[in-house]
């Protein structure tokens, strides 16, 4: 098992897992990631146990782009531009007035718990919108994934096949002494992005996920939210 090993070292041995108990525990958003790129052999890995996600009728959906090196930083560059003109072109709507009682108490904890590991005053406009803007240099990360579907009906079911999918892929990347991270943000430019890697316009896009080796030193990695009590979720039935 590796869990004694330092999970931002690019040495780390990938070929050898933590156990499911570990790895569930051990995952977790990672704002703040190394240079270095991952092994392909051991990308392959992550790829082939994503692969195995449940969906609907087995019909998976996934459309996934990994996105590294150069095109990478065109990416980045490109997607900073439209943030900085407001040019936003989502597939799907997002806002986050739509959070209503705990949840938007929750997404509101959220977002002062990050500001404040950025040290980022509540006033400082200027300052919060290159905090943002870290999204959309994929924190740094070696490589993105971008998570693309086509539409069925309202798109509900496809999504939580996408969702699947994605909690696959995190937990197959946290096995292996890896982190990332998924950004709704990143659909604000679905639009951009299926125009510089070339992708047909039936494909929509939901997130990305920024990922590679967590750098445990990044200011943003020093939030971590905690889960609420299992009975503020579920409810049994007998």
């Amino acid at each position: 098992m590796i869990g004694t090993t330092s999970l931002s070292s690019p040495n780390l041995q990938t070929d050898e897992t933590l156990s499911f108990s570990e790895t569930v525990r051990t995952r977790r958003s990672y704002r703040g990631f190394l240079s270095t790129p991952i092994p392909k052999s051991t990308l392959i890995s992550v790829l082939e146990d994503a692969q195995r996600a449940p969906s609907n009728c087995n019909t998976q959906p996934w459309n996934v782009h990994i996105v590294s090196g150069s095109k990478l930083a065109e990416l980045s560059k490109a997607i900073l531009t439209k943030n900085d003109t407001g040019h936003y072109t989502p597939d799907f709507t997002f806002d986050m007035n739509h959070f209503y009682g705990v949840y938007g108490i929750r997404k509101d904890a959220q977002g002062k718990a990050y500001y404040e590991a950025m040290e980022v005053a509540r006033d400082d406009k200027a300052a919060r919108h290159r905090a943002a803007a870290h999204n959309y240099s994929f924190f740094n990360a070696p490589h993105v994934a971008l998570l693309f579907m086509p539409s069925f009906g309202d798109n509900v079911r496809v999504a939580s096949d996408i969702g699947m999918y994605a909690q696959t892929f995190l937990l197959a990347l946290a096995a292996r002494g890896l982190g990332g991270i998924p950004q709704t943000s990143l659909g604000f430019f679905a639009e951009t992005i299926r125009e510089i890697l070339g992708i047909s316009e039936d494909q929509k896009m939901l997130f990305g996920i920024s990922f590679g080796y967590p750098d445990e030193h990044a200011p943003g990695n020093r939030m971590k939210m905690d889960r609420v009590a299992i009975g503020d979720s579920v409810t049994f039935h007998y």
